[in-house]
């Protein structure tokens, strides 16, 4: 077999079978190629008036030698990640949360047949989708399920976007997971894949089962309240039970909105430390406006198009986009009552009328008011509040035209442009929620990205408040090596909550390495 890099074939093309045969031989001036398989799919639209579709195959032809001396012609390497095998399994390891991290860590601790105890606050996707859906018609939250909390954790009311900047050997192996628990196949090959939250609600209910089905437990509903490292137990609280249960290994991935959990953490004395992080708006555009400025004359013939776009700004601040959300809606994601949060989500037909995404400032620890580990948190719950009360105090976010914002002035209607956050939104003004040198940035950023994307400053784009969980503002230390608290052994801080991933690859990587030392160390016993 042999793999071809650097393929293009016009986007106004189907890629059918029989348009990457014909492709390849008329790269090689060859003929019977065969067995052609797509390793790689990305779009080239810098040119607004062509575009093509960038391609790595594998494929078989006869006398492959004689073409193996071309640049973009080679034999493929297939690295392979495999779970270890643990020589003591008299163990039984406990996993507080249930998202990415989390899920990936009990999945392959079940498959190395040491049976975890999974202790997730919120409910079964399936439950979890119908409170969401309560309080975008009611306006009644439940603290404990709703975009943060329950099976799948925030991912889960996502775009499902599976793209990473790690380059980590476990990346295909969790998309290889992924679809064989029910997403899509081209999540396989495609350069920026995504899931979409249709997909994931059946995703992460399988990976549930197959845990289960292998000997593992997963309790929703259970909020891990306390840890005695002493007598090495953990106490779990499902309504007005409780529940103690014996510990040999504690994971800790518990999500960046466990503000209680980081609490009961600080005052046990793990070692904390804050961290950078990020805080901002949702901004909307009409999709076909970003597929035009992305595409130009060949959008008809490519999927709604996303963007992801950084800016440094002369004030040093960084202003950056994160999780755009092609043909998406905007998300109630507080889980705090008396706080507005946003978040994006996109089905995976990605067929809505706006795009949106987070747009984002850098936020340092020398911004924050104080050195306390959990200043951060502090300052995303003031915002939260801010937007609660700018948007009418009932759970509707405020939100801007994009016109108004540049020119200070409040919003008073919408244009072009309807605002997709439920249960409502309230024509406000940004300034009631942002302290000058964020709102100040998120101006200067709009301006910015407007260079690079034409109509991203239009005035009758919307921005709605606030979106604050976009990361971790803390961090629980834990050592380099052997992946446990720098404070307590048998415990190991993971995931995005914990300070350690960024999105739903980078977190689901990260609770394999957990897995695996746990694995490890149980391995020399």
């Amino acid at each position: 077999m042999l793999r071809i890099t650097n393929l293009k074939i016009p986007v106004t093309e189907k890629l059918t079978d029989e348009t990457l045969k014909s492709a390849v031989e008329h790269s090689l001036k060859c003929t019977g190629a065969k067995n052609i398989k797509i390793i790689r799919q990305a779009v080239d639209a810098r040119e607004k008036t062509r575009g093509s579709y960038v391609l790595t195959l594998d494929f078989d032809v006869e006398n492959e030698k004689k073409y193996l001396k071309r640049k973009n012609i080679s034999s493929p390497k297939h690295d392979t990640y495999t779970l270890p095998v643990p020589q003591d399994k008299n163990i039984r390891p406990i996993i507080a949360g249930f998202g990415p991290a989390g899920m990936f860590c009990g999945l392959a601790l079940a498959e190395m047949g040491l049976n975890p105890i999974i202790l997730e606050r919120g409910k079964k996707v399936k439950d979890r989708v119908r409170d969401i859906e309560k309080f975008q018609t009611t306006r009644v939250l439940d603290p404990n399920s709703n975009v943060q909390f329950g099976e799948g954790g925030a991912g889960t009311f996502s775009d499902g976007k599976l793209t990473t900047g790690i380059n980590d050997i476990r990346c295909h192996y969790i998309l290889k997971r992924f679809a064989e628990f029910g997403a899509p196949e081209n999540i396989l090959y495609l350069a920026k894949p995504h899931i979409g939250t249709d997909n994931l609600v059946n995703v992460v209910k399988n990976i549930r089962e197959r845990i289960i089905s292998l000997g593992g437990k997963v309790l929703f509903e259970h909020t891990l309240t306390n840890i005695d490292v002493k007598k090495r137990t953990v106490t779990a609280k499902s309504g007005e039970k409780t529940l103690t249960l014996p510990y040999t290994d504690l994971v800790l991935a518990i999500g960046h909105s466990s503000r209680d959990t980081f609490e009961m953490l600080y005052n046990k004395g793990f070692k904390m430390e804050q961290k950078p992080f990020s805080v901002g708006v949702r901004i909307e555009h009409k999709q076909e406006t970003i597929n035009r400025a992305q595409y130009g004359d060949f959008a008809e013939y490519l999927p709604a198009a996303d963007y992801k776009l950084f800016t440094h700004l002369e004030n040093g601040r960084g202003v950056y986009t994160f999780c755009m959300c092609p043909g998406g809606h905007v998300m109630a994601a507080t889980s705090e009552e008396n706080g507005v949060v946003t978040n994006g989500m996109s089905y995976f037909a990605r067929d809505g009328e706006n795009a949106n995404a987070a747009l984002l400032v850098g936020v340092d620890p020398s911004d924050l008011d104080g050195s306390h580990p959990l200043a951060g948190v502090q300052l995303q719950r003031e915002l939260e509040h801010k937007a609660f009360e700018a948007g009418g105090k009932n759970y509707s976010a405020p939100a801007q035209k994009v016109g108004d914002m540049l020119n200070d002035r409040p919003s008073t209607e919408f244009g072009s442009v309807s605002p997709t956050y439920r249960p409502s939104v309230t024509p406000s003004d940004m300034r009631r929620v942002f302290p000058d040198y964020i709102y100040q940035s998120l101006k200067s950023g709009i301006l910015a990205f407007d260079k690079k994307i034409d109509g991203f400053a239009d005035d009758n784009a919307v921005v709605t408040a606030v979106e604050s969980r976009s990361s971790s503002p803390v961090r629980i230390v834990r050592d380099k090596e052997n992946m446990e608290s720098i404070v307590y052994p048998h415990i190991y801080p993971c995931g995005e909550g914990c300070g350690y991933a960024g999105g739903i690859m980078s977190a689901a990587a990260d609770g394999l390495k957990i897995a695996e030392q746990i694995a490890k160390k149980n391995s020399s016993v």
